[in-house]
């Protein structure tokens, strides 16, 4: 599965909101991945990310295997670190860390990387990812050594999404950290969204449908659920 990122910039054009399930095969096994993933088939997500910040397991390529065989979605690799590549899946989310100062995770990761990617067949789409404060510190804020944007810190936000875009990234990702106290504002959203011209993301901290939706409406054209469907497999049942 290719063209990944051209059907995420038709659906952007067309005003078609996506919605992507993040999987953390920290926290799933093998045997969980086959019922999530008849739960997902019954969602109504468009992709599905796979991977965490603190992830260093074994099972990843067949837990995506798996993943793909049942739900038929594309798979996105969302990446903490260069071991959580997998050739199964079909693209990966090529992460710079553009709110923090780790050279870790602005380049040395992806150097790391190389090797690996040019070997795989894997879409790879760079994607500017702004860490923004959930309320709480996260495993992405621990892991990273590195502070979170304020919510009330609206331009710093944008400049910062809008840098990323003149660095030629494809996808600005806004995101308040798994199991977040508080997603980032419709305010922040809005703004950012108004003024980059590439397809925007935003997760952490979703818990209700409802908060989608609004999610949506500030501008976001993909939505990521993780901890909210971790914790309750019937979340879109509801």
């Amino acid at each position: 599965m290719q063209n990944l990122y051209s059907n995420i910039l038709l659906a952007k054009k067309n005003r078609q909101k996506l919605l992507a399930v993040l999987i953390d095969p920290e926290k799933v096994s093998i045997e969980q991945a086959v019922v999530l993933g008849e739960k997902i088939k019954k969602s109504p997500a468009t992709h599905i990310f796979v991977g965490g910040s603190t992830f260093n397991g074994t099972h990843l390529d067949e837990l995506i295997s798996v993943i793909k065989t049942t739900t038929q979605l594309p798979v996105l690799i969302f990446p903490g670190h260069p071991s959580q590549i997998s050739n199964e899946a079909d693209g990966i989310l090529f992460l710079s860390l553009l709110s923090g100062r780790n050279p870790e995770y602005l380049i040395e990761h992806h150097i790391n990387s190389v090797d690996i990617l040019a070997k795989s067949n894997l879409e790879i789409i760079p994607t500017g990812y702004l860490l923004i404060d959930g309320g709480k510190e996260t495993a992405v804020q621990r892991v990273s050594q590195t502070q979170p944007i304020e919510q009330n810190n609206i331009e710093l936000a944008y400049k910062t999404a809008k840098a990323g875009e003149f660095l030629g990234k494809k996808l600005i990702y806004l995101e308040a950290g798994s199991g977040a106290n508080q997603h980032v504002s419709l305010e922040m959203i809005r703004y950012v969204a108004q003024n980059i011209e590439i397809p925007l993301i935003v997760g952490g901290g979703i818990r209700f449908m409802k908060t989608i939706q609004e999610v949506y409406n500030a501008g976001a054209d993909l939505v990521v659920i993780g901890t909210a469907f971790e914790n309750d497999s019937n979340f879109f049942s509801l």
